[in-house]
């Protein structure tokens, strides 16, 4: 496929994608003149792209142009966009030019719409490589097992759920995290990854900060602090541990909320929040005894408070500290 259209801000995912491809259709004899990987942000380096990519690969196999952040599909000045629709029917079989973007194409583009003509003609490929939300249950689980599927590795479902709740979205801690859970698989002979191993060998920051939220359900805003601190003292980015937070508080209200108005169903409330595991609506039922529905919007009405100081430059530690304390 000449043309492939790249997006999202799964990074791990979209690199295995351009690996794949590389791996497949170039000779690696002519790697290093056959493969390029240049940055659209610098628009010398967007026209470059466009001239490799109708030249003949030197050599057996294929040429690949990766260009990241490609500005053809997302802002793209005229001039780029007069450059890009003359060279599309110049760019011969034998050539893969591969445009990332994390941000998904703007559909109004002339360049977008030229190029989208091609994906539904079959002379062009579009895929997107987005992170599921933290409150994603469910997203969280098809990235896990569409992960181990690539690295083909089995898991056990169980292993699933555990990973989920140590990596969260983490896409390339988990591309990690599966390798090293390989390793220990194949030297223990044993067929699958299990959920023993998973929380053995894994020390999951995602855990940590959901144990931040079980401090602030509990009322105890010294221990979250604590943890918090810990957090942030081996490099957990601040807003992230606000998204986990989010999530997982956004979680227990849908519970509470579904229960208060007589919703028994564990599949119907686990589908509403997101969560992935419906079994894991018996322990949340527990954890909540006791709980109203007005204790959550409390603390997310803090947490946001959180993300807006984070956003305007405030220390993580002040920011937590101020928005969980006054």
């Amino acid at each position: 496929m000449p043309i492939q259209l790249l997006w999202g801000d799964d990074s791990a995912a979209l690199e295995r994608a351009i690996q794949t491809v590389i791996d497949k259709d170039v000779d690696p004899c002519w790697a290093s003149v056959n493969v390029s990987r240049l940055d659209g942000s610098e628009s010398a380096q967007a026209r470059q792209a466009l001239e490799e990519a109708i030249t003949p690969p030197f050599g057996g196999g294929a040429r690949v142009v990766l260009l990241q952040r490609s500005p053809f599909c997302n802002a793209c000045p005229s001039e780029l966009a007069e450059r890009f629709e003359g060279a599309l029917d110049g760019i011969p079989d034998s050539t893969h030019l591969l445009l990332c973007n994390p941000a998904k194409p703007d559909g109004r583009l002339r360049t977008t719409k030229a190029l989208m003509k091609r994906v539904k003609a079959g002379a062009a490929s579009e895929r997107s490589f987005k992170l599921p939300a933290v409150w994603d249950g469910a997203g969280q689980r098809q990235l896990v097992e569409r992960t181990a599927h690539e690295l083909n590795l089995k898991l056990e479902p169980a292993a699933v759920d555990a990973l989920i709740d140590a990596i969260g979205s983490d896409s390339a801690r988990l591309t990690m995290e599966l390798q090293k859970l390989a390793l220990h698989a194949e030297s223990n002979g044993e067929a699958r990854i299990s959920a023993k191993a998973v929380e053995t060998l894994i020390s999951g920051l995602s855990t940590n900060a959901l144990q931040v939220g079980d401090a602030l359900l509990a009322g105890d805003p010294g221990q979250a602090i604590a943890l918090l601190d810990a957090l942030i003292d081996v490099g957990e980015p601040a807003l992230r541990v606000v998204a986990t937070l989010t999530g997982q508080i956004r979680g227990w209200l849908w519970v509470l909320l579904l229960e208060q108005q007589g919703e028994r169903d564990v599949a119907v409330i686990a589908k509403a929040a997101g969560i992935g595991n419906p079994k894991r609506i018996y322990v949340m039922r527990k954890q909540l005894q006791g709980r109203s529905p007005q204790r959550c919007l409390n603390l997310l009405g803090r947490l946001l408070d959180v993300e807006a100081a984070l956003k305007r430059g405030a220390q993580p530690g002040d920011a937590f500290r101020d928005g969980l304390l006054g």
